[in-house]
């Protein structure tokens, strides 16, 4: 029997090469996942480094979309309903280089269960932000190199 992690990583992997294949082309990969706090992490290959051999900034919003995106997914799934899930915003503060593979993290899963909440019980669209940041654990230790925010924006399918 598959682990719940490893059923997690099959359905990201085919969500991205069936759906969104630049996903796919990052090579994410869930760490961690609980119904609080995810992590995802993206390796520092050929294909997300620039010019300066650091992480280039469209892969680092990949991991942001794919850190809060994947927690709200999974939640919702969980819950049975369909919900149509999409992110509105995103802020993002870029405060160091991120040179080695990087470690995506949202503990917002409390946020995303009052979002569906709300929308399973009034049928509305709900938005609000959630904050992933972005560490490089193997030189910098928790030390974020980049903040994002996300405005996630769910509601009941057929509500």
């Amino acid at each position: 029997m598959l682990s719940p992690l490893t059923k997690a990583n099959l359905y990201l992997n085919a969500f991205g090469f069936f759906k969104v294949p630049f996903i796919w082309l990052a090579r994410p990969k869930i760490l961690h996942l609980d119904s609080q706090r995810v992590e995802v992490k993206i390796p520092l290959k050929r294909r997300a480094k620039n010019h300066l051999n650091s992480m280039y900034f469209g892969v680092l919003a990949v991991g942001a979309d794919v850190a809060g995106g994947f927690m709200a997914m999974s939640k919702a799934q969980e819950s049975g309903k369909q919900v149509s899930l999409a992110f509105k915003a995103v802020e993002g503060q870029f405060l160091k280089r991120p040179e080695a593979d990087v470690h995506f993290i949202c503990e917002d899963g409390g946020v995303i269960d009052e979002m569906l909440e709300q929308t399973f019980s009034s049928g509305e669209r709900v938005n609000q932000k959630v904050k992933i940041t972005a560490i490089c654990p193997s030189l910098h230790g928790n030390e974020p190199m980049a903040e994002f925010y996300l405005t996630l924006s769910l509601k009941q399918k057929g509500a």
